[in-house]
């Protein structure tokens, strides 16, 4: 979501105005084609400005998909300690990965359509960031697989890349004024992971 166009920039922050500009225009030019001189005059700071906070655009971007990363981690630290049955915990979990790539539909595509253009050393720490997200989304099913309730007979890795394959394609066809909502979507695909995992 273009975080600069939902409220005013002087109840911002410095580093949130950055981040709300550079979202806006990556959206809309790309990642490549916009300078570093359009995001400090759109966010109205210097360029020491944004050296200050990020350091480089490379940082701006891979912010901008650590912030969601960040918060989908901790909804998923949250769903997996709750004290309830393993299936319960891996359908709220599954659905809400759906619900937040949603609700931030620009700062998911934005980052898979430019994560190429990353350094390697940021595009490594953006993999581990994933992985240890995918890891404990995993850990759930073989949770499951364990105890006899999801079916073992699939890898529960490959089962983890199934259903992200499917979040990160979201931006690309999700439509807000679409035929279903956020929720109808997640529930949705939910319920299709449901039926993979039961016996």
């Amino acid at each position: 979501m273009a975080r600069a166009a939902g409220g005013s920039n002087s109840t911002m922050t410095v580093p949130e105005r950055l981040l709300a500009v550079a979202t806006r225009l990556f959206a809309d030019r790309g990642f490549d084609r916009t300078s570093v001189q359009e995001i400090v005059e759109a966010a109205g700071v210097t360029k020491g400005a944004l050296y200050h906070y990020f350091g480089s655009k490379d940082d701006l971007l891979h912010e901008i998909y650590a912030r969601l990363l960040r918060l989908q981690q901790e909804r998923l630290d949250h769903f997996a300690a709750l004290d309830a049955p393993v299936e319960q915990r891996l359908r709220q979990a599954a659905a809400d990965v759906i619900v937040t790539t949603i609700e931030n539909a620009d700062d998911a595509s934005i980052f898979f359509r430019s994560m190429h253009l990353l350094g390697p050393e940021k595009q490594k720490e953006v993999r581990a960031d994933r992985r240890r997200y995918h890891d404990r989304f995993r850990a759930l099913i073989e949770e499951g697989q364990a105890t006899g309730v999801f079916d073992a007979g699939t890898p529960a890795g490959l089962v983890v890349d199934y259903h992200f394959g499917a979040v990160h394609h979201l931006s690309s066809w999700y439509k807000k004024d679409g035929p279903l909502t956020k929720e109808q979507v997640a529930e949705n695909f939910a319920e299709m992971l449901m039926r993979v995992l039961r016996p």
